[in-house]
């Protein structure tokens, strides 16, 4: 698709989405979310694409929020809206059957943080800074913020941020489990694309499945949780790259998956 904000680009397998509004230090309108919903659904389904990165223009902010600007002209009404569209755009992230890596290179503030927290692998540069600083405006996290990063960092970490709307530096939101690696800036972007390409090696059945259980899971108590996990286990010996992953190490050979 033609798009006015973000710049998408897919080499070898792997899918590179750049929010495109360095000026306003990437923050996102209500066409960014739309245009980011039609782009992750169209990379699922590509059978092109095997793992996908999210990162932001210029080397200041990945993504600093919402716009402040639209969001002051929103009634409740339209503010709801917003918030179901942003939760949309979450959730597909999350039901994607490709592994999403959020590549952080900046300020991840607001929308921006609850994007990352959405991907399912966090890599950030040392001058990242995250936080959930919508009570400073006299509202609360609306893109999902208050439901996944108590989950991620527990409730007691994240009702710090989201009550004192302070800003986390990278190495803390490593120790807190928020990230999953920081590195230097400059090495940011080959960082997310090494994890990219080693996602991309796996059997993109199995990486579907594993995606459900840990997602899904969450949502249910701990004996559904382990019955789902039999049920999806069960699944996966009956797809081929089952038979080829354990043939390849019984073999002694590198597995070559067919993702049926």
């Amino acid at each position: 698709m033609t798009t006015t904000t973000l710049m998408v680009e897919n080499k070898d397998g792997i899918a590179n989405i750049t929010v495109n509004r360095p000026a306003s230090m990437n923050a996102m309108t209500v066409t960014t979310l739309q245009e980011l919903s039609v782009v992750v659904q169209e990379l699922s389904a590509s059978a092109a694409v095997r793992a996908v990165i999210i990162t932001g223009a210029g080397e200041k902010a990945f993504i600093a929020g919402g716009d402040i600007a639209m969001l002051q002209k929103l009634g409740p009404v339209a503010a709801r809206e917003l918030a179901l569209l942003a939760h949309g755009l979450c959730r597909a992230i999350e039901q994607s059957p490709k592994p999403f890596i959020a590549a952080v290179n900046g300020y991840a503030l607001g929308g921006g943080c609850e994007l990352a927290l959405c991907c399912d692998l966090r890599i950030a540069a040392e001058n990242a800074r995250f936080g959930q600083p919508e009570i400073n405006i006299g509202i609360l996290p609306g893109f999902g913020g208050s439901q996944r990063l108590p989950r991620l960092v527990g409730k007691g970490r994240a009702l710090e941020m989201i009550l004192t709307g302070d800003m986390i530096d990278a190495q803390e939101a490593w120790r807190i489990g928020l990230v999953n690696k920081v590195v230097p800036a400059a090495e940011l972007m080959a960082a997310a694309n090494a994890i990219a390409q080693k996602l991309a090696g796996k059997s993109l059945m199995a990486l579907k499945l594993c995606k459900e259980v840990v997602v899904n899971g969450l949502e249910m108590d701990l004996d559904r949780a382990c019955s789902y996990e039999a049920d999806l286990f069960a699944l996966s010996f009956a797809t081929a790259d089952q038979q080829e992953g354990m043939a390849a190490f019984l073999e002694k050979r590198a597995p070559v998956f067919s993702d049926r």
